[in-house]
């Protein structure tokens, strides 16, 4: 059962203190387990995000505390919130599970992960260097790798700390200043890291945490002119919006990672069973609710009916229910117009003529639970087959041939993820080659580490997070030419 636990922050964040929005509204967060509020948060919008702008841009002044603070001691503060964050994990990833619904298991999972992002980038922080450049005998020329100054950050619900991780890591690291909007279900982890990053000795200013609503704080920061870079994680709708914003105010910089219909290819010469399993995990993870998911299952015909077999057995052994519960391997889902979606889709897929062979339906009668969905005999042209669902139900489609397979596999608009499982190294590589995604997984799915980029091809996003490239999403690069003087 769920834990007795109490919120401790449920205002905004600017400057270093906890504030009430300008307006003095507030808004309920929503424990998805059983429809209940859990607190009353503060409803930040334009006002709220132009005083934190305004107190991002201080602490991006040159003569700043942050500015001129040493990279080492920046690492160094980095190290201190990801200690503190250790130190916190139970409460951080309990507060995570309330929020968000994911099971206790999962979000400490999350934490742990989100700490290892962190020191990752921590350790960047000093060895952000620019090049000479060889111009000629009369000239000396360098670069510079600047910060890009304040940045605005929009993150999801669906990983809520993991996301402020990716996102604080490297702006941290590259010396910005931040604004970050939590998604409006899932506000307290974020502010309860922002106490932390205080806690830390991080410089008043650098970090801003403003729940609220993305037509309001959202757009805000889409469209303030003091901001020169907004990364989001969401979304392709509203990613398309964020550019548009981007466009009519001052070119700000703009990073998105959005959605995916990632497709997931097993050949026949596989251990079916154990392509099953992996199947499982890179569908059912996280409830479905993961950008990345591999949401089209493509088996070899000659596999069909064997695979999908074991696929319905490991949905109807998923355990759903109380995310604190130990025992459960799936927790509700975020709300209530997320559940509509999903069953929506369900049923779309029924209508459409899709065979269920597991769930589709609703658990229980309280709280936003979904049984673990199977379909088998999806085609290509069906909702289940092309939109993103963002629940947990996969969708296997049959396959003859690499050619047919890796051309269906990229009729999409999207190109987030894919994977690949088989034993011939021939195929692997083929896939991994012509596949339009910006992450291809062999013989396994979901493989993200500090180290690797992430983000996604056509309408799945621009720039990538994670990774030394997940810096220049953050950084300007300056060009220094000295002319030397001739000492003839």
């Amino acid at each position: 059962m769920a834990k007795e636990t109490k919120i401790k922050y449920t205002q905004l964040f600017i400057n270093n203190e906890f504030v009430d929005s300008v307006s003095g509204r507030k808004f309920a967060t929503i424990n998805p387990a059983n429809g209940k509020i859990i607190a009353e948060i503060s409803e930040g919008d334009k006002a709220d995000i132009d005083k934190a702008v305004e107190a991002a841009k201080r602490a991006f002044d040159r003569k700043s505390e942050w500015r001129k603070m040493s990279a080492y001691d920046r690492g160094q503060l980095m190290h201190k919130f990801a200690d503190l964050i250790e130190r916190d994990l139970d409460y951080i990833a309990t507060l995570e599970t309330l929020d968000n619904g994911k099971t206790y298991a999962n979000a400490v999972g999350d934490i742990q992960a989100s700490i290892a992002f962190l020191r990752y980038y921590a350790g960047w922080c000093d060895k952000i260097v620019g090049t000479t450049i060889p111009t000629g005998d009369a000239n000396f020329t360098l670069t510079r790798k600047e910060p890009i100054g304040v940045v605005g950050q929009i993150i999801p619900w669906n990983y809520p700390f993991m996301m402020l991780s990716w996102k604080w890591g490297p702006a941290l690291a590259t010396g910005c200043t931040m604004v970050l909007k939590p998604a409006e279900q899932t506000p307290l982890t974020a502010l309860y890291a922002a106490a932390l990053a205080k806690e830390a000795g991080i410089p008043a200013g650098v970090v801003n945490v403003i729940p609220g609503y993305g037509p309001t704080a959202g757009a805000a920061i889409a469209e303030h002119p003091d901001i020169r870079k907004v990364a989001f994680t969401g979304s392709t709708e509203v990613g398309h919006i964020i550019m548009e914003a981007s466009g009519k105010s001052n070119l700000k910089r703009v990073s998105l990672e959005l959605g995916g219909k990632s497709p997931l290819v097993i050949f026949d010469d596989v251990d079916v069973k154990e392509a099953a399993k992996i199947a499982y995990g890179a569908i059912f993870n996280n409830h479905g609710q993961n950008c990345c998911a591999g949401s089209r299952t493509f088996v070899h015909s000659k596999i069909y009916d064997e695979f999908v077999k074991y696929a319905k057995q490991l949905a109807l052994d998923r355990k759903v229910g109380d995310p604190f519960d130990p025992k459960m391997e799936q927790g509700p889902q975020i709300d209530q117009e997320m559940f509509d979606k999903v069953m929506g889709l369900i049923n779309s897929g029924k209508q459409q003529g899709a065979a269920v062979e597991a769930g589709g339906e609703r658990k229980g009668d309280v709280g936003f639970f979904v049984q673990p969905t199977v379909f088998s005999n999806v085609t290509d042209n069906m909702r289940i087959a092309k939109e993103e669902i963002f629940g947990p139900v996969q969708s296997i489609l049959k396959f003859d041939t690499i050619d047919e397979v890796i051309e269906r596999a990229n009729r999409t608009n999207y190109g987030l993820a894919s994977g690949i499982i088989t034993k011939d190294i021939n195929k692997a590589l083929i896939f991994a080659q012509a596949v339009e995604a910006g992450s291809v997984w062999v013989n396994s799915y979901d493989g993200l580490t500090p180290q690797t980029p992430f983000g996604g091809f056509k309408q799945s996003g621009m720039g990538r997070e994670l990774g030394e490239e997940g810096l220049h999403e953050y950084l300007e690069i300056k060009t220094i030419n000295i002319k030397i003087a001739n000492g003839n």
